[in-house]
């Protein structure tokens, strides 16, 4: 048995007037054929286990199960994809088929909320490109990110749809075995996947899409209750990503069953019933900045505190120069506290004096007014790297080598605020950030994450408690701070007044 792997992964924040050239993506992983094997053999990514699930086949078969390598693409995330960027991964993916003289099936990684200027549903349009050039015989089992806005083109491309089942998502390894076993069950004669996708009206707030949380745990509680079930071959909670502005904006369902259309669309009613009768809960739990400093001052001095920029959350797209807490952090001086902040201006100044220097700077707030102004402040540099670092544990995203340009530690000389400058935007997923920087997470009182909840992954480990904070930006909690033109209606919560969505609508939006 052949089978292709490829992958195009970003997901698209529309609220971003800045499109995504082919360019991010060179600078994040734009592979093609065997130095994917090097670098996902062993990875806590999908890829990593679509490669290992594999290797492992059943004990006892005579087949030899051989993984091709075809094409990877991943830009971390940002606004759209500009067409041109678009076209050239899926031609590349294209080419890599059509040089293979048999593939048996294609294991896919799609994100499931990319959007391109012209295709609002991207993956559904690279994904049914890709079903119409190897013809509707060739299995095609993909994986999803949670934050998918799922569509009936991705559905009716693929012949099952695997989503993360974890926020932060910590098993999308498991996630990528599960679709290699499945694929070699469906080549094996062995299952006949049939699949059901149902889209409920209703839009999960960021700040309640955290899957061990007491107002989702129970959804998690039953959808772990059907694998049981006889026939049940895979199901899937899309949580959505109300960052980009599409027909698709929403929550989903997936079923996989056994030859059994019928099941697997009455099961994701099921998941879909659950999620309507407890929209109330789903909505946003809010507080700001002001608030949350208050609810700091008051907890023991010796309970470490993480601060979630939820405005600011660079794994969502936003521009990682928000200076908002930082700047009341500093007003209040309150700490000491420790902010990551994207600023190649401010990098270039500090780089040109001598650590121990003390000097005026201006920083943050330069790609646009959404996340602060810039923050003007007297700071001494303290130290100066490279900025790469590695983290082999699962952490969010199943990244484990990261590269934030060069990078300058820098120091407030009137309040306890350390800043991390760095010249590339970085999601907050790994606490050796600071630590190869020679930053001690353990010693700041107070760390701000640019982030909703994957941070948590890394920052549990240190961090006493936890406050989401509803701070403004491209990536704004409020989702009635955002201008919305393509979303469905009604869509719960914007609208008061929504139908219940009917039983047995499966793979209708």
């Amino acid at each position: 048995m052949r089978i292709g792997i490829l992958a195009l992964l970003h997901e698209s924040n529309t609220f971003i007037a800045q499109p995504t050239t082919v360019e991010r993506f060179r600078e994040d992983i734009f592979l093609e054929g065997e130095p994917i094997l090097a670098k996902f053999s062993g990875a806590h990514h999908e890829l990593g286990g679509f490669l290992f699930g594999l290797q492992v086949s059943s004990p006892g078969r005579s087949s030899t199960i051989t993984p091709v390598p075809l094409a990877v693409f991943r830009a971390t995330p940002s606004g759209p994809i500009c067409d041109a960027a678009l076209h050239q991964m899926l031609d590349r993916m294209l080419f890599a088929l059509d040089r293979q003289e048999r593939l048996d099936g294609l294991l896919i990684a799609a994100h499931g909320a990319a959007v391109a200027q012209s295709h609002l549903d991207a993956d559904g349009y690279w994904l049914s490109e890709i079903r119409r050039r190897v013809g509707e015989t060739m299995p095609i089992i993909a994986t999803l990110d949670a934050h998918a806005n799922l569509s009936k083109r991705m559905v009716s491309s693929c012949n099952a749809l695997i989503g993360y089942r974890t926020n932060p998502h910590l098993d999308q390894r498991q996630r990528g075995e599960e679709a290699a076993r499945l694929m070699l069950a469906t080549l094996r004669n062995e299952v006949r996947p049939t699949m059901s996708a149902v889209f409920p009206p209703l839009v999960i707030n960021i700040e309640r899409q955290g899957t061990t949380e007491p107002h989702l745990r129970p959804l998690y509680e039953l959808a772990d209750q059907q694998l049981s079930l006889p026939g049940v071959l895979s199901n899937s909670i899309l949580l959505g990503f109300p960052y980009s502005d599409v027909p698709e904006l929403g929550a989903a369902a997936i079923v996989v069953c056994n030859d059994n259309l019928e099941q697997s669309c009455r099961l994701a009613d099921q998941l879909s019933d659950w999620m309507w009768r407890h929209r109330d809960t789903l909505r946003g739990d809010l507080i700001d900045v002001p608030a949350v400093l208050d609810l700091c001052l008051r907890e023991p001095a010796d309970r470490r505190i993480c601060l979630l920029d939820m405005g600011d959350n660079v794994g969502g797209g936003s521009a990682a120069d928000g200076t908002i807490l930082a700047a009341e952090l500093y007003r209040r001086r309150i700490g000491p506290a420790f902010v990551c902040i994207c600023d190649p201006v401010a990098v270039a100044a500090c780089n040109a004096v001598s650590p121990g220097t003390a000097l005026r700077l201006r920083v943050g707030g330069r790609v646009d007014r959404q996340h602060g102004p810039p923050l003007e402040l007297s700071l001494v540099v303290v130290s100066k790297h490279a900025g790469d670092f590695r983290e082999s544990r699962p952490r969010h995203g199943g990244i484990t080598d990261f590269d934030q340009g060069q990078t300058v530690i820098v120091r407030a000389v009137d309040a306890p605020l350390t800043i991390m400058l760095t010249c590339r935007r970085m999601v907050p997923f790994s606490l050796n950030q600071l630590t190869a920087c020679g930053l001690e997470p353990r010693n700041f009182r107070i760390l701000v994450a640019k982030g909703v909840h994957a941070p948590l992954a890394a920052y549990r480990e240190v961090c006493d408690c936890f406050y989401r904070v509803n701070t403004p930006g491209s990536t704004d909690a409020d989702l009635e701070h955002l201008q919305y033109q393509h979303r469905r209606r009604p869509l719960f919560p914007f609208e008061s007044s929504v139908p219940r969505p009917l039983a047995g609508e499966c793979n209708a939006d």
